[in-house]
């Protein structure tokens, strides 16, 4: 048990024996000259058991005072109980984790929850838009698996809609005698793609483009996606060549990011449960015929704001995007029976999944015990306020931003590291994900190249710069055989200062969690490394003269790492040897 747990176990006890029942919850305190936590409960139970809220404090002060937790205790305004703790107490658990890191650890009771992020659609190049759900996503799943939670995760290709269907009619006009689109030809169709990773960074914008200014072309992209559902042969074996060609470049630039997947499955592996799906909707008469569509009403009465009705199949028979997300549902639960489905996705498209989740609890399609959440995400902007672009305009790639930010990096790392390009890649990445992570989820971000890839302040350089010192002087500690093994004790502000930060990472974890952010994780590392770093500049760990103080500078120095590496492996970043 953690440090404040074990204290907040032991408050809940004294209240029982005083009479009184609260779910005891220390917070940091807003007035350190005060103490180090507060319990600010007093008034809740004066409430409860109408009694004043400075009586029941002096009754818990008067039973906290006889344990050893405590240096100093004192009650301020109405009956806010301000703790400040004892050397002895901070040194015992300074130990115990030394010996058992994962003590200052939080965990879960044991359940399964499938996320869904990445959202990558097949043949598009992955630009800035994609970020946030694959580095959100994979930090949650990191998060999840620290805290003891078992995950599934899925890329959730769009492979099977309109897209698909845009990217095959331009290939069409390029290359009107392939022989996909002959419907009498039925001889064996050749094994290599008809298209490069190249020209399907051409084929998708110029197909999209195509579309806005002609009626004709987008009816024909329409016409092909549907007969691509419909298992066209001759569509089926194209739409094979391009996924697996456009898959080369996407699974390459998620594993540049450090996002991976369990399942690379797509919107197609959905498609043999549609059918099924329907059939369940329209047994249990929840469907109908509007305006020639298929669809089902999940307006609720107490809306404020009119939800309208899941369109779920159109008038020329075509399965709309709903339909294949309650089909991927249904598939999910049938295979993986998780107890929560997290589904990492821009703020946009909230409606959609709003419709789809009470379409898919209305239905019983999904159990009511099982959690759905969408957890939306807010746009990385340019300085400018708008969603991050090239100079000309365009949508940038992701491997653009991520040579964009290299070039900022490599200026930060030393003459001598040997493979300096590599390095300077690893470091762009990590500066774009803690970037994109030390705002809330929800809202939407500037992103400024420059200053996120500085060597001060809140930026990965920074953490990663500091966590490297910390490893190098670890390391030096033991080349030159300084061992340490025990706190002994504490001697200055600043360390105890460093020491207080260490008890926050059980509930900066269980706030995480709760919150489904990582801001608050990126917060505190910045707050941790930056207290240990003035500590470490006041005080010469290596060539202190007191052999007892150096060891316990060392444990502490080994701790603040450990937590380092711990939370940003959580975010995603991994620390390279040198900088």
């Amino acid at each position: 048990m953690s440090f404040i747990k074990l204290l907040e176990s032991e408050i809940s006890k004294i209240l029982v024996s005083l009479g009184y029942e609260d779910n005891v919850a220390l917070l940091v305190s807003n007035r350190p000259d005060l103490g180090d936590y507060q319990y600010n409960g007093c008034m809740k139970l004066s409430s409860i058991y109408k009694e004043k809220p400075i009586d029941i404090a002096n009754k818990i002060v008067e039973k906290l005072n006889q344990t050893n937790y405590f240096k100093s205790i004192n009650i301020a305004g109405p009956g806010f109980i301000n703790l400040s703790f004892s050397d002895e107490a901070l040194i015992e658990y300074m130990n115990e984790i030394f010996n058992n890191f994962e003590i200052n650890n939080y965990k879960v009771e044991k359940k399964l929850v499938f996320l869904d992020y990445g959202g990558a659609n097949i043949a598009k190049e992955l630009h800035v838009g994609h970020l946030r759900s694959a580095n959100i996503g994979e930090a949650l799943k990191r998060l999840l698996n620290n805290c003891g939670v078992k995950t599934i995760s899925d890329v959730h290709l769009g492979d099977w809609g309109t897209p698909m269907g845009l990217v095959m009619n331009e290939i069409k006009h390029m290359k009107p005698d392939l022989p996909y689109f002959d419907e009498n030809y039925d001889g064996v169709y050749p094994k290599e793609s008809p298209v490069t990773e190249s020209d399907l960074a051409y084929i998708y914008p110029m197909a999209s483009k195509k579309k806005k200014e002609s009626e004709t072309y987008a009816s024909e992209a329409r016409e092909l996606t549907q007969k691509l559902q419909n298992k066209d042969k001759g569509l089926i074996a194209l739409w094979k060549h391009i996924v697996n060609t456009s898959s080369i470049d996407i699974k390459r630039v998620y594993e540049d990011l450090g996002a991976s997947f369990d399942l690379w499955l797509g919107e197609s592996d959905a498609d043999p449960y549609i059918d099924e799906v329907l059939n369940l909707l329209d047994k249990k008469g929840l469907t109908y015929i509007s305006d020639g569509a298929l669809v089902m009403d999940v307006c609720e009465d107490e809306d404020k704001l009119e939800i309208p009705p899941i369109l779920l199949k159109k008038t020329d028979g075509s399965i709309l995007y709903a339909s294949t997300e309650m089909a991927t549902l249904y598939m999910r639960i049938k295979e993986y029976n998780p107890s929560e489905f997290w589904y990492i996705v821009d703020n946009r498209q909230e409606l959609h999944f709003k419709q789809v989740f009470r379409a898919a609890k209305k239905s019983g399609l999904v159990n009511e015990n099982v959690g759905l959440y969408f957890l939306g995400f807010g746009t990385m902007n340019g300085s400018d306020g708008k969603p991050f672009k090239t100079r000309d305009g365009g949508v940038m790639s992701l491997k653009s931003l991520i040579e964009l930010v290299k070039s900022e990096t490599i200026k930060k790392i030393n003459d001598n590291i040997t493979d300096k390009e590599a390095l300077a890649k690893d470091l762009a990445i990590a500066t774009i994900k803690y970037a994109d992570l030390l705002p809330n989820r929800s809202t939407d971000y500037i992103f400024d190249p420059i200053k996120f890839s500085d060597l001060n302040g809140k930026t990965a350089p920074y953490l990663l710069y500091s966590t490297v010192r910390m490893k190098s002087l670890l390391n030096k500690s033991l080349e030159e055989k300084i061992g340490y093994k025990k706190y002994n004790i504490l001697k200055t502000d600043l360390e105890r200062n460093v020491i207080l930060n260490l008890l926050e990472v059980p509930k900066v974890l269980e706030n995480s969690l709760n919150s489904k952010s990582l801001n608050e994780i990126a917060e505190y590392l910045y707050k941790l490394t930056n207290n240990y770093n003035n500590f470490y500049a006041s005080n010469k760990v290596l060539i202190e003269k007191d052999t007892k103080v150096r060891e316990s500078w060392l444990v502490l120095t080994e701790l603040v790492y450990k937590t380092n590496k711990m939370l940003l492996n959580i975010l995603g970043i991994t620390v390279p040897d040198k900088i």
